[in-house]
């Protein structure tokens, strides 16, 4: 049994990134569903909020006050998971009581000086000037001789413990590589070492070939609901030449990156009319100053919202005991997405034609 006849039943798949496995169970989505669906009532959107902290000119949680910026603006966190301070500390009992202490630097990017505002109705040039601020914090803080990774990822809403609504994202760099980084990175390097090629580059032939799971591209990057994606409507976003960082993207890659960000942003929006939210990651190569021919550029997009704008998945039960398990197929899921219109809904419903 293989292919359609195969996605038909319950079955498992692989993630070679991870090397872990999901399960699937398309014929569950036949059962009934007694939950609400219904749209948000979202409230009317503010430039300005005086008691965001985020906000130009406004005073933050740390006590230090922001510029009256525009555009974007960076800060160092005021309340930074890791620390810069060289200290170093370790335990370990038997091999089974283990810690060592962890340095690192955290700052806090934000998007625009519109606190309304998010990827999906931000202009593409704006995206643009986003994209060079995280290309010059990945360089800036990977130059730093004990900084071995950088981690750009946005939290979009409150399911997601956004903790404020302003556009922002925020970098985490540390010592370490983070499990989810290290495993990639060995799959990868596992999978160039075995075949001589590089693995990324091999599923997205693969993925534009079936033509199946794509949700939008252009000519630098496709954005895709990968073959064991967890999550119901999961992207991940790959770049078409190989790349090992954002670093090392051209003008009009960088162009089109910020296009297909909007993109996929829009149609996030648009699927359940609401401002759709997620955790969404760059990972990109190792800042230990070692060579990653193995290392592919891509972002990870994990939304939790399942049925509407107000039912989410959750990781309960069997997922937290056993393994992953989805319902909606991943091509269902792309399906979905693919279908969608590229003008954001407010915007379709602002227009004179309706």
């Amino acid at each position: 049994m293989v292919g359609p006849a195969l996605f038909k039943q319950p079955h498992r798949r692989f993630n070679p990134l991870t090397r872990e496995w999901i399960l699937v169970s398309p014929h569950r989505m036949e059962r009934p569903w007694q939950g609400k669906v219904e749209k948000t009532h979202e409230p009317p959107g503010v430039t300005y909020d005086p008691g965001c902290y985020l906000c130009p000119g406004n005073a933050r949680a740390g006590g230090a006050r922001n510029p009256n910026y525009q555009s974007t603006f960076v800060f160092d966190n005021d309340f930074p998971a890791l620390l810069s301070q060289d200290s170093v500390g370790e335990l370990n009992e038997s091999d089974l009581l283990i810690a060592q202490t962890e340095r690192g630097i955290c700052r806090v990017v934000c998007f625009s000086g519109q606190h309304d505002l998010t990827l999906a109705l931000m202009k593409e040039s704006e995206i643009e000037s986003v994209l060079q601020v995280w290309i010059d914090q990945y360089k800036e803080l990977g130059s730093f001789p004990w900084i071995n990774h950088v981690q750009i990822f946005e939290n979009r809403g409150a399911a997601m413990g956004a903790s404020n609504p302003h556009p922002h994202c925020q970098i985490w760099a540390n010592y370490s590589l983070p499990n989810q980084a290290e495993k990639e990175m060995l799959a990868q390097r596992e999978h160039l070492a075995h075949r001589g090629s590089c693995m990324l580059c091999e599923y997205l032939a693969i993925e534009l070939e079936h033509d199946e799971r794509i949700v939008c591209r252009n000519e630098s990057f496709a954005a895709l609901v990968p073959f064991w994606a967890t999550w119901p409507f999961e992207v991940m976003l790959l770049s078409t030449r190989h790349v090992g960082s954002m670093g090392e993207l051209t003008k009009v890659e960088l162009k089109a990156l910020a296009e297909i960000l909007h993109r996929l942003c829009i149609r996030y929006d648009n699927l359940f009319e609401t401002s759709f939210p997620y955790s969404m990651g760059f990972h990109q190569s190792p800042t230990d100053g070692a060579a990653h021919p193995e290392w592919h550029f891509h972002a990870h997009y994990y939304p939790p919202l399942l049925r509407s704008a107000t039912v989410s998945k959750f990781m309960v039960g069997y997922e937290m005991l056993g393994s992953p398990q989805r319902d909606l197929t991943p091509e269902a899921a792309a399906e979905r997405l693919r279908s969608l219109n590229e003008v954001h809904y407010r915007l379709q419903k602002s227009s004179p034609t309706g």
